[in-house]
């Protein structure tokens, strides 16, 4: 996102889960980076920026108007096709039947931040990398303990292809949403 913002644009890096941060100086914080498909009618790289996220305290928070707007623009401008479903955050790995039983209960995605985050207006993109038919081993989670687990090497080749596509994205709608935004 850093190297796609312009420069009244705040740009904090928080890791997964939000190791590294969780509250955001300002009025806005825009959550940007990947997610997990529920549905399998959602390939890698479909752009997900929902009206309403889950929190992983059973809580509903709706997200800021105004920036959803901005974000669908930006994807739109950018020639990406936008799901609006309601995203679910969690506090572990969603896969296997967890990703059905979410995407029943009318989930499009799933990430590990966006309902954690603290900010007065919330608003999030997310691209799709892992899929309910191309999923990823969870010692992901932690690279440098995934290179010691032989069964996620086969994860490298997608991982290597599809993270930086889908994150640059997603960095992409960001940036030139909260240059809209800041107009």
């Amino acid at each position: 996102m850093r190297r796609f913002a312009s420069g009244g644009v705040q740009v904090v890096e928080s890791g997964v889960a939000l190791r590294t941060q969780s509250c955001v100086e300002g009025d806005l914080a825009i959550s940007c980076g990947l997610a997990g498909g529920l549905r399998p009618d959602l390939p890698t790289g479909a752009v997900l920026v929902p009206e309403r996220v889950l929190r992983p305290d059973g809580g509903e928070m709706q997200c800021d108007e105004p920036a959803v707007n901005a974000l669908t623009n930006a994807a739109l401008q950018l020639g990406h096709r936008v799901i609006h479903e309601p995203l679910v955050t969690s506090h572990t790995f969603v896969s296997g039947e967890e990703r059905a039983i979410w995407a029943a209960r009318g989930y499009a995605g799933v990430d590990m931040e966006t309902g954690l985050l603290r900010a007065s207006r919330i608003a999030c993109v997310r691209v799709v990398l892992d899929t309910p038919q191309r999923e990823i081993s969870p010692a992901w989670l932690h690279p440098a303990r995934a290179i010691l687990q032989p069964r996620a090497w086969r994860d490298l080749p997608f991982l290597m292809r599809e993270g930086p596509r889908c994150s640059n994205i997603a960095a992409q709608i960001a940036a030139a949403a909260a240059d809209q935004l800041q107009r």
